[in-house]
């Protein structure tokens, strides 16, 4: 992990005092989550595709939290773009780096119950 996204994350772990942070975290993420399946949210609109709700889910508690924002340089959620230069290396590519973790995205990006078709379907979500 870089240095600088070592200390954005840390200036962002100090913007929610501990005590409430499980909490916040849970709100944000039921939120999100909430947003996305009714198309409330920018970048959350899917209507030209089916997406699953296991999907919708899996977004909301594992990769919003990065995704939404572009923390330490995810490519955020809908920001095609961004992730048209991601998509180049291939979709087989992306699943590696999911797995194995890149910057500050943790192995199995913070899913390690997810498999690698949960995986393709939430870079296939993100990514439109």
């Amino acid at each position: 992990m870089r240095a600088s996204n070592r200390a954005d994350l840390a200036r962002a772990s100090t913007l929610v005092p501990n005590a409430w942070g499980k909490t916040m975290k849970t709100l944000l993420l039921v939120t999100v989550a909430v947003g996305c399946m009714v198309g409330a949210l920018p970048g959350c609109d899917r209507s030209d595709t089916q997406v699953s709700q296991k999907t919708v889910e899996l977004y909301g508690t594992h990769c919003a939290r990065c995704h939404e924002v572009g923390a330490a340089n995810a490519p955020r959620n809908g920001d095609t773009k961004a992730w048209a230069k991601r998509l180049k290396k291939g979709e087989d590519a992306l699943i590696t780096s999911v797995k194995e973790g890149l910057v500050a995205m943790p192995k199995m990006g913070d899913c390690a119950s997810c498999t690698d078709d949960d995986f393709r379907q939430l870079i296939q979500y993100m990514s439109r």
